[in-house]
């Protein structure tokens, strides 16, 4: 939990982390895509080149988008070709093409990014100092006469207020975007976190806990959006007939079987996840802080993000950490109100503190328990 103070821990660990450092040479990155058994991947590729359609919404991006829409308990569901253009997308289908969007901070640069490209103006709200999303209590003194739109994060898997912000967005008459980029298969009061808002968005990148090689997704609310939404991820027609402005977001069926080979091992995915994560907390309680989980929410282990004392303590971390082949990730850092091509700067000082701070420890099914010990022990050697 955040702001709980240092504890001193067994000797042992680290000693036990000095014995064995000399016999780990593989390198462990903060990630490593799960890949399924190659014969049941190929099964689905045999499909692809029996009958020869390899784009253009063949039968395995629709068998896939079945499947996830009735996973996660969802209506219209659009798979794409990544989570950035997703976002782009569901901006052009709500009709947000200028004015301004009120966003978080914290989050990785696809989602501010996202909205400059489609010319529009982000406008950061600070974040909560527990769990990291959005303040809800600082949002309304942000929108003016140009906001036409909220664009919360989902960050780590974590749920925003979706109460708070719909509530808001209800009064002022403004569209909800949530970047949930993280948060597939999170469940927030019995819901798929990502059913909230008029349209979420989803990556399933390779890094992902759930991947499509390259991928992402929109779950839209409104019928009529996404149909809106399934033209411009086509161009913008229908055979011969030109109904609109479009662009190329299919998804090929190579993709979409990696996808359908992944999804019968989603639920032994999130379960080692959980083991490592449950692990990590038992191992560094005491030596970092942690986001607060929210109530009422199924999380999904996404990532496994630690808070230091400060940025300086966080690279003596992670010089010893790669001094040993491990190699976790500043997650998200820089906060982005200090992206350097933004026009204006806008002050967002737990974001900014937050970032500096923060890390992700690897966290994927391959990763030994025996492993993730050595980690917990560097840390705490390092921090001693």
């Amino acid at each position: 939990m955040l702001g709980q103070g240092l504890q001193s821990k067994p000797d042992s660990m680290v000693l036990s982390a000095k014995n064995e450092q000399t016999k780990h040479t593989e390198k462990i990155f903060v990630t490593k895509s799960f890949l399924p058994p190659l014969e049941e991947y190929n099964a689905y590729v045999a499909k692809i080149f029996e009958n020869g359609q390899l784009t253009n919404q063949g039968p395995l991006v629709g068998e896939l988008e079945k499947k996830l829409s009735a996973y996660l308990g969802v209506e219209h569901f659009q798979f794409v070709t990544n989570g950035t253009v997703a976002i782009q997308i569901a901006l052009k289908a709500l009709g947000i093409e200028d004015g301004e969007v009120i966003t978080t901070p914290f989050s990785y640069v696809a989602t501010t990014s996202s909205i400059l490209w489609e010319r529009c103006k982000p406008v950061f709200v600070d974040i909560e100092p527990d769990n990291f999303t959005i303040d809800v209590n600082k949002i309304e003194e942000k929108i003016t006469p140009k906001t036409r739109a909220i664009m919360p994060v989902h960050v780590f898997g974590y749920a925003c207020d979706v109460e708070g912000i719909q509530k808001i967005a209800d009064k002022y008459n403004l569209k909800v975007i949530y970047d949930a980029a993280h948060a597939f298969a999170s469940v927030y009061k019995g819901r798929s976190l990502v059913s909230y808002g008029d349209i979420s968005t989803c990556s399933f990148h390779a890094t992902k806990l759930y991947h499509t090689i390259e991928g992402g997704a929109c779950i839209i609310k409104d019928k009529a959006v996404s149909e809106k939404l399934n033209l411009i991820k086509r161009f913008g027609h229908n055979a011969d007939e030109h109904i609109r402005l479009g662009i190329n977001a299919k998804q090929s069926e190579f993709n979409a079987a990696m996808g359908l080979a992944n999804f019968p091992y989603l639920s032994q995915i999130i379960d080692k996840r959980k083991i490592l994560s449950n692990l990590y907390d038992k191992l560094l309680s005491g030596y970092v802080q942690r986001p607060k989980q929210q109530e009422n929410l199924l999380y999904n282990y996404a990532y496994y993000p630690v808070v230091f004392k400060d940025e300086n303590q966080l690279l003596k971390v992670f010089k010893t950490l790669n001094e040993h082949n491990i190699f976790p990730r500043r997650y998200f850092y820089p906060s982005l109100n200090k992206l350097p091509y933004l026009d204006d700067y806008e002050a967002c000082p737990i974001s900014e503190d937050i970032s500096s701070r923060i890390a992700c420890l690897p966290l994927y099914v391959d990763l030994k328990e025996s492993e993730a010990e050595r980690i917990c022990a560097l840390i705490i050697e390092s921090l001693k």
